[in-house]
């Protein structure tokens, strides 16, 4: 029983060390293609691109949350997952907001650096997509973790169709449209891992006894009532 316990242990730290190792790696990703994609879209007048920008900060910033609680309890992970939550609310509100901005201020975007800096973080962000993809089932910390891995890689597409379509169309509106469209996406996974949060938070947790001296039986875990 002594070398099962120890050996689950062993296993606990080496998943935990997985995830550090992944999640620093991916921080560092996101918080670089932050500064490119922002300074881009700021360059191109593109709400698309700064749209996709947030998305990059953000998650560098969940990354970081995610990093803190890494070996912390289940419910510091539920808190970070609410604290994600919140953030990926707060840069859905923020965009929608930059977006109403140019349909009364308006702006022919730079379709050519829209391209490539939008090529450039689809690269990005699928890297940081296969990097989480195993770990997505682990616990509700990296489970939040990857779905905004996940909704990076439609905020990429998006991006690129709406380079093209300013291209064929000569319009301001693909790209508008595109950044609300993002918006949109920020806020229903927002509220989607903020209820799961909730969730967690209110469940109770069974306090655990501890073993008496000389007990050779396992702790046991007390009845929640």
């Amino acid at each position: 029983m002594t070398n099962c316990c120890e050996d689950k242990s062993c296993e606990i730290t080496a998943l935990r060390q997985n995830h550090g190792r992944v999640l620093w790696i991916v921080l560092a990703i996101n918080a670089l293609m932050f500064l490119v994609e922002g300074g881009a879209g700021l360059m191109a007048h593109s709400t698309s691109l700064l749209a996709d920008a947030l998305d990059m900060l953000g998650d560098a910033l969940v990354y970081g949350f995610s990093l803190f609680v890494l070996a912390r309890s289940a419910r510091w992970q539920a808190v970070a997952a609410l604290a994600k939550g919140g953030f990926m609310l707060a840069f859905g509100m923020g965009v929608l907001g930059e977006g109403l901005y140019k349909i009364f201020h308006p702006r022919m975007p730079g379709f050519e650096v829209m391209g490539i800096i939008g090529g450039m973080a689809l690269a990005a962000n699928l890297m940081c997509f296969g990097l989480l993809y195993r770990y997505r089932s682990d616990n509700l910390n990296m489970s939040s973790t990857w779905l905004c891995s996940r909704n990076d890689l439609i905020a990429n597409v998006g991006v690129l169709m709406a380079a093209a379509t300013t291209y064929f169309l000569a319009s301001r509106w693909p790209d508008i449209i595109v950044g609300c469209i993002i918006a949109g996406m920020f806020l229903i996974s927002a509220f989607r891992v903020l209820g799961q949060s909730i969730q967690a938070l209110r469940t109770p947790i069974a306090p655990t006894v501890r073993a008496r001296k000389g007990d050779t039986h396992s702790p046991v875990q007390e009845t929640a009532t």
